[in-house]
């Protein structure tokens, strides 16, 4: 996926502007693994081989996306907590 690209997409529930995370650089500023995110409804959106994976809830399995999630868990360690209507919330700081 190029990073231009990233201007173009909108979170598939509520048509909302995405904000990314990139894990894993390609060859011309491409991108080959990272997560999206959209700040409203804190849905996220893997990225995979290049491709966003931007799938309606209802078609999304939870075990298809776990070994991403436990590859990139070091990224996300501390920052994120995922939750199992896959959204990604911010975690809390404890202040």
């Amino acid at each position: 996926m190029k990073a231009s690209l990233i201007n173009k997409l909108a979170c598939p529930f509520d048509k909302q502007e995405l904000q990314i995370q990139v894990y894993k650089n390609g060859p011309e500023n491409s991108i080959i693994e990272g997560i999206l995110t959209c700040r409203t409804c804190k849905r996220y959106y893997p990225i995979v081989h290049g491709i966003p994976i931007m799938s309606p809830d209802e078609y999304r399995e939870q075990a298809l996306e776990q070994p991403l999630l436990q590859r990139w868990k070091y990224q996300l360690e501390g920052k994120f907590t995922i939750t199992d209507d896959f959204r990604m919330l911010p975690e809390s700081t404890g202040e």
